[in-house]
């Protein structure tokens, strides 16, 4: 039986596709790379596919703001499909770029009130460097299930500030599980060191690090005997082909 097929978009200035591609197929997945044109021609086949991923990258430049014009884009084109996608309970990514892209579509926020912002890093400076990140104890989301303690995961951007409208938006964010993963300190000043977020669902995952460059245990800071043995970045894609093949036994 094959894995669960994987839409992964490119074109416009993502450029992280062929390794976030590999990480799903490294999960069991099959992945298909295709540009945001390619699926505008052919909306409804995005039906056609489980998991959709957005991968990092400067999507046009990151012209009058990052994920900006991306974002309008696929909202005009794609958006019935998308909301479709999501009702039918199918796991979307969102990474760096992607993230900012999932944000300014408002995946994340409650009401139709745009409440949850990214901003430029405090720092006024692109960063690129690995980071630790906590998994939040009371978050919903399916792509981090069974991570429970801190790891370490690669951050680069320079619009990666989560900014909220008003405190009590944290509270409720909590409350519904929606914070999935805090930087275990301050490096860019994102609210309460927000670093990735899901919708309420727990379906709808964006995050600022990049799990895609944490596959093997070769590349990551903490290290392993076998260095070809897994990394965290795997078991977040493997969590995802996990979800959907479970939910294909249960339709089948």
């Amino acid at each position: 039986m094959l894995g669960p097929k994987v839409l992964v978009l490119t074109g416009e200035g993502i450029n992280c596709e062929r390794e976030t591609a590999f990480a799903f197929e490294k999960a069991g997945a099959v992945p298909s790379i295709q540009t945001l044109n390619e699926v505008i021609k052919n909306p409804a086949a995005l039906r056609e596919f489980d998991i959709l991923a957005i991968p990092g990258g400067f999507s046009y430049g990151d012209e009058i703001g990052s994920g900006h014009v991306f974002s309008l884009k696929l909202k005009k084109h794609l958006g019935a499909e998308i909301k479709e996608f999501i009702n039918d309970k199918k796991p979307i990514i969102g990474i760096c770029n992607g993230f900012q892209v999932l944000v300014k579509l408002g995946l994340f926020d409650h009401s139709s009130d745009r409440q949850i912002g990214l901003a430029p890093n405090t720092s006024g400076a692109f960063m690129n460097k690995w980071s630790r990140v906590i998994p939040h104890e009371k978050n919903n989301c399916i792509w981090v299930k069974g991570l429970d303690k801190a790891f370490s995961l690669p951050v680069r951007h320079g619009e990666g500030r989560v900014v909220l409208k008003e405190d009590q938006v944290y509270s409720d964010l909590v409350e519904r599980g929606q914070i999935v993963l805090s930087y275990e300190s301050d490096i860019n000043g994102s609210y309460k060191n927000i670093a990735g977020l899901c919708d309420e669902t727990g379906l709808v995952f964006g995050l600022m690090p990049h799990p895609e460059a944490d596959l093997f245990k070769a590349t990551s800071p903490e290290g392993s005997e076998n260095p070809l043995d897994f990394s965290v970045g795997y078991e977040i894609f493997k969590n995802s082909v996990n979800y959907s093949q479970s939910i294909q036994g249960k339709n089948l």
